[in-house]
């Protein structure tokens, strides 16, 4: 009989910085040294608690919440922390080395 393997989830790592460089794009960089430019004008398509987004100042007052490690706004809004993570990962692929991994 063969053992099963039983993989584990690695814990994302926690955000350490978020600061908007531009309309609707945040710098981030995570405690693992991951940084990267990430886009999230998608989240301008959802109603509901992303509503209030749409304002760019209001976008712009944006924070890191201790408890869960991601971004979030004044409202209580806030992103995954494992889909902010995936996107910085994606786009520090996509952007090279500066964007990448320290």
């Amino acid at each position: 009989m063969r053992a099963a393997t039983i993989g584990y989830m690695q814990a994302t790592p926690p955000l350490v910085e978020a600061r908007t460089i531009e309309p609707y794009v945040v710098h981030v960089r995570f405690d693992d040294g991951l940084t990267a430019d990430v886009d999230l004008s998608y989240l301008l398509e959802y109603g509901g608690v992303f509503e209030p987004l749409r304002d760019a100042a209001y976008f712009r007052s944006l924070r890191i919440d201790d408890d869960s490690a991601t971004i979030v706004w004044p409202n209580e809004a806030d992103i995954a922390p494992e889909t902010l993570y995936l996107r910085a990962r994606q786009n520090a692929r996509d952007s090279g080395p500066t964007a990448s991994s320290k």
